[in-house]
């Protein structure tokens, strides 16, 4: 969270009616790929009205404080345009709010973009991690970071002691938060160490993990958002992402504000001169502000564990506490009444009602077309190189960007996409195109279906045809025995030491080459013996021959005991792998003194 709790917005009536309409907007103006979902129980939930209950794990960032100031009000009907309030800054044509630091932005495009690549079905648009980043820090406290985006200063969240917010004990020794007592969260988007531990990424190549800095910060978030194949798109997995990140109603009400409003329009501005939130006064992210926030509880505590309106510091549940499944709402003002225009100042706060029917998707969708190769092949337990793709197109054969396209995979395969999924959504570009998550070919070889479906539209689905081809079997040319001791053994007995063998091709080391291991009568008559030395196989009866042996990662294989019957002499064992190599081993065995 923020090092210092902002000051939430109270300006009387009029940004009563900032917070009411930013609401009303944030509904009313949904994009198509946020407008329903195709996911079964989870859709069903959304149009029920009801809200996921967060992840029972603990908040990314501890549950502290953040920020609570509103973005300025943007008008539905006008994209990008501002109306200027007594107390909000700037003007429609200035939009200081909009502005976020360049390099602090460069770091959410980036994190988007890798995201795209590695796990296009969630869907991730870098406004979202602006959203956080700017409820968490202000923006890195206004783009305070160095060439190399990382903070100037650190920026550390309120000591996590249970004393206003959780009880989160050392879980770094002080190496990211410098306190050996209890952890805090850490840098632009405020992750606590033990979170970190977990989700930290490299970000902007430099072989380092540094929550303190913003690109590592914004593509460990973007992770962490995507997290149990959430599809952001989705306005279900959008509130669980959201909720998963702090467990407040309020905290997903203003991420939204601010989601909704960098999706409207934004410009990079210099690193340094970002806007700071009005709480922090001295410049977010610096040291120790904000570690007794939470102390003086105020005069109306919340639900959610704050101490009250005007620090609004909270805690999370106690493990008894029912899950605030309610609809999101608003956050009201001081005035109350009867619910009315959300445009009208002085007539209260009103939960906005969701549309009576879901937007729908891009209209004029008449059909998908396959871009690239319909037939794809893959080695069984490797990527395919080409993933399936299709282009969305209107009836006039143009392009359709936002249209959701499902992708999923028919047939008895053990082939999964990115993410272990047998199915993903993916939203088109803006050329129209939809590129399926990377394939990821299973073991079992095969021929199976992957299909193309545009959700909600009519167009007839378009099908890929994929194969799996079984892995060529790893071959050997010589097989030898590591050590040299001479293996002996009485009668009724077992061979003390265990044999094991090294395969190589052409010098090099194979791993599991197929190596067959028999009991033969001589070198010159490699029959198999009937008698002498043997195995025990699964069910412990005695065996001459053992198919089905691999060598392991280094190319070595250790033989299970041998055991001897009644019969003393000199006996072969023979090795032989795939490839042809073969190996004779000698095993003597001695006659048991008499008892």
């Amino acid at each position: 969270m923020a090092p210092l709790i902002g000051r939430r917005l109270r300006k009387g009536a009029a940004t009563t009616a900032v917070a009411a309409a930013a609401m009303a907007a944030l509904t009313a103006s949904q994009a198509p790929g946020f407008a329903n979902s195709d996911h079964g129980d989870r859709n069903r939930e959304q149009r029920a009205g009801e809200s996921p209950a967060p992840d029972d794990n603990t908040p990314i960032d501890g549950g502290s404080s953040y920020h609570t100031d509103l973005p300025p009000l943007v008008t539905p009907d006008k994209p990008g345009s501002s109306i200027d309030l007594p107390g909000l800054p700037g003007g429609s044509s200035t939009k200081p709010e909009a502005g976020i630091p360049a390099s602090v932005l460069a770091a959410y495009k980036k994190a988007e973009a890798a995201l795209r690549e590695s796990n296009p079905g969630c869907n991730l648009p870098w406004e979202l991690l602006a959203a956080i980043g700017k409820v968490e820090s202000g923006q890195a406290g206004g783009g305070n970071v160095g060439a190399d985006g990382t903070t100037v200063s650190p920026i550390l969240g309120p000591v996590l002691n249970g004393d206003g917010f959780a009880l989160i004990k050392d879980t770094d020794g002080g190496a990211y938060d410098g306190d050996s007592q209890h952890d805090r969260a850490v840098g632009p988007m405020q992750f606590i160490p033990s979170t970190w531990a977990s989700w930290g990424r490299d970000g902007n190549g430099d072989g380092e993990k540094d929550p303190n800095n913003v690109y590592d910060a914004a593509l460990a978030a973007g992770s962490y958002l995507c997290a149990d194949g959430r599809d952001l798109s989705v306005k279900a997995d959008l509130d669980r992402a959201i909720l998963g990140y702090n467990h407040s109603r309020e905290y997903l009400n203003t991420v939204l504000s601010w989601f909704e409003y960098y999706k409207r329009g934004t410009h990079e501005v210099p690193d340094g001169t970002g806007v700071i939130p009005s709480g922090n006064d001295s410049g977010a992210g610096s040291g120790d502000k904000g570690k007794d926030s939470g102390k003086n509880p105020g005069k109306n505590p919340g639900k959610d564990g704050g101490k009250g309106e005007e620090n609004n510091a909270h805690t999370l549940p106690k493990p008894e506490d029912k899950p605030d499944t309610s609809t999101p709402t608003p956050p009201t003002g001081d005035n109350s009444g009867t619910p009315g225009n959300p445009g009208t100042p002085g007539t209260g706060s009103p939960t906005p009602k969701p549309p009576t029917t879901p937007p729908s998707t891009p209209s004029g969708t008449s059909k998908l077309t396959t871009v690239g190769a319909k037939e794809l092949s893959a080695t069984a337990g490797t990527g395919f190189d080409r993933s399936p793709r299709v282009k969305a197109v209107d009836t006039a054969g143009k392009p359709v960007a936002g249209a959701k396209v499902r992708y999923e995979i028919l047939g008895d395969t053990d082939t999964r996409f990115l993410g272990l999924v047998k199915s993903a959504t993916v939203l088109t570009a803006a050329d129209g195109t939809a590129t399926a998550p990377k394939l990821l070919a299973g073991e079992k070889a095969g021929t199976f279906t992957v299909r193309a479906t545009a959700v909600g539209r009519e167009a007839a689905p378009v099908e890929f045809t994929a194969t799996v081809k079984a892995r060529p079997v790893p071959q050997a040319d010589a097989l030898a025995r590591i050590g040299d001791k001479e293996l002996t053994a009485r009668t009724g007995a077992s061979f003390a030491d265990l044999l094991t063998v090294k395969a190589t091709n052409k010098g090099k080391i194979m791993a599991d080459v197929p190596v067959t291991a028999t009991m033969i009568t001589s070198a010159k008559d490699p029959k198999p013996s009937d008698k002498g030395p043997y195995f025990l196989d699964d069910e412990g009866k005695p065996v001459r021959t053992l198919a089905a042996l691999k060598t392991d990662d280094l190319g070595r294989l250790t033989l299970p005991t041998i055991l001897t019957d009644d019969q003393a002499g000199t006996f072969l064992l023979r090795l032989t792998a795939e490839g042809g190599a073969v190996l004779d081993v000698e095993l003597t065995v001695t006659k048991a003194p008499a008892s």
